[in-house]
């Protein structure tokens, strides 16, 4: 079986474009191309941008190989000198992006792509892949790990994922998200996401007995065990052969740092329950953990409760984003070149006015108030417009002109950073610990209004007058037409 080429990830009329594209000399020009979303997951108020490395590293291995280029031959559509120019081919273009663990939100670009035309075409499917799942997947995360309340959640979800990438990319979006760790070792090996695990039901079911398995285990990992304690009877076995096993193998060591996992039944009840049990015992320090199809209204609900958890174990409903798997984003032209190199804005219009695009090449400001730091909204401005902090700033709502909003006591900060420039990759990705520590002081600096879990307050994404200009010539236009 031929080995997998991701330049072949790619949806078929890429390359009937593409060839077109060829053949009228379109190739030569140069295009651009925004990555954005129209709505969040969860009906949530913000997203997190997540996949950006995936795409850095396959835009500096793009290429075809002969077997590649034979399969396209065999369909006998293809215009043999563009087979020819697949067989050189390599990205060439620029690339701009929000870092990863950036908040997010609708209708601004996260990523855009100016290159000639069959190389920003060829790179859709790949990109929106990448940043489509991971990002849902890094949400998804954050929005389990802010209904924890400052207790750790783990990533439990590889034999549920949909496939081994979905599994392993889909860990390192969770970890990006906030989760602390994971339980696939792949993804440790390949990403740096910590991972760790202790045991399943078959371990215990193994021996004669539950006290024999967890006399075994702690023996043989002293350091910080976790014993599952549900595979007959939680508290009239689990839990007092977890105390009774800790206090002959662990205490006798001076080791006092144990943990039990609830994985069945009323997990509220029983964690109040077992953390009684294990304080009467004096294992004070003994945590516990909880799994079990959690999500982060399950999560709340426990908190609510009063649950004595101090560790969350998430799977399914996390590696799938299940209550809402899909992100939404899309791919759209936005500006070409002419043959002079004038920038020449282009807008897709629609009877559904939600799918009516932001036209142009562009820059995206995020202005902070200077006094509490927080976020106060988001501006779509026109490639060559600079924004001057220090005085006061008037702001557009794309739907209505008459709603401005001007800001005084401002900062702002250019949120698409140069990771391509001419083919050549300019950008260090930072450590996954320090994406993850970025998106947690990220997400910080919004307010607790747009935070919300349900109807979060709408956060502002408006368009600079020059934009809005622009856009409103170009729907005239379209409308006459």
């Amino acid at each position: 079986m031929k080995q997998e080429n991701l330049a072949m990830l790619c949806d078929f009329y890429e390359f009937t474009m593409s060839n077109g594209y060829f053949k009228n000399g379109f190739y030569k020009r140069n295009v651009y191309f925004d990555v954005f979303f129209r709505k969040v997951p969860d009906n949530g108020g913000f997203a997190i941008a997540a996949g950006l490395e995936q795409v850095i590293e396959y835009l500096k291995e793009l290429h075809f190989e002969e077997e590649d280029i034979a399969y396209l031959r065999s369909k006998g559509i293809f215009d043999e000198e563009f087979l020819s120019y697949l067989a050189n081919f390599r990205f060439t273009g620029d690339v701009y992006a929000v870092p990863e663990g950036t908040p997010v939100f609708p209708n601004e670009p996260i990523m855009t792509i100016k290159a000639p035309a069959i190389e920003a075409q060829l790179v859709e499917t790949f990109v929106l892949l990448s940043l489509n799942h991971q990002s849902l997947i890094a949400t998804k995360a954050n929005r389990i790990v802010r209904a924890a309340q400052g207790r750790a959640v783990l990533e439990f979800g590889s034999r549920r994922a949909q496939g081994a990438s979905g599994a392993t990319v889909g860990a390192r979006a969770a970890y990006i998200g906030g989760c602390a760790g994971t339980a696939c070792a792949l993804t440790d090996e390949l990403y740096g996401v910590p991972a760790g695990g202790t045991m399943a039901h078959s371990w215990i079911m193994m021996f004669d007995n539950e006290y024999e398995a967890f006399k075994a285990y702690c023996e043989l990992y002293p350091d910080n065990p976790t014993l599952l304690v549900d595979t007959y009877n939680t508290l009239k076995s689990g839990v007092p052969n977890a105390i009774k096993v800790f206090k002959e193998v662990l205490l006798p060591q001076g080791k006092t740092k144990c943990a039990i996992r609830l994985d069945s039944g009323d997990i509220s009840y029983l964690s109040k329950k077992a953390r009684k049990m294990l304080d009467e015992a004096g294992l004070t320090e003994c945590t516990i953990t909880a799994s079990n199809s959690l999500d982060e209204g399950l999560i709340r609900d426990l908190m609510m409760q009063g649950a004595q958890i101090d560790t969350f174990g998430v799977g399914e409903r996390l590696i799938t984003s299940s209550s809402s798997p899909v992100f939404g984003g899309v791919y759209k032209l936005v500006a070409v070149e002419d043959e002079s190199g004038e920038i020449v804005p282009k807008i897709k219009v629609s009877e559904n006015t939600a799918k009516i695009t932001n036209p142009h090449f562009k820059k995206v400001y995020r202005y902070y108030d200077k006094e509490s730091g927080k976020a106060l909204a988001d501006e779509l401005c026109v490639y060559d417009e600079i924004v001057d902090s220090t005085k006061p700033h008037t702001i557009f709502d794309p739907n209505a002109t008459w709603k401005t909003k001007t800001l005084t006591g401002f900062t702002a900060r250019e949120l698409l950073v140069p990771v391509f420039q001419n083919g050549a990759c300019v950008y260090d990705c930072p450590s996954i610990k320090e994406i993850a520590a970025y998106c947690k002081e990220q997400v910080d600096l919004l307010w607790d209004e747009v935070k919300r879990f349900e109807n979060p307050h709408t956060y502002y994404v408006d368009l600079s007058k020059k934009l809005y200009d622009i856009k409103g010539i170009l729907l005239s236009v379209a409308h006459e037409s």
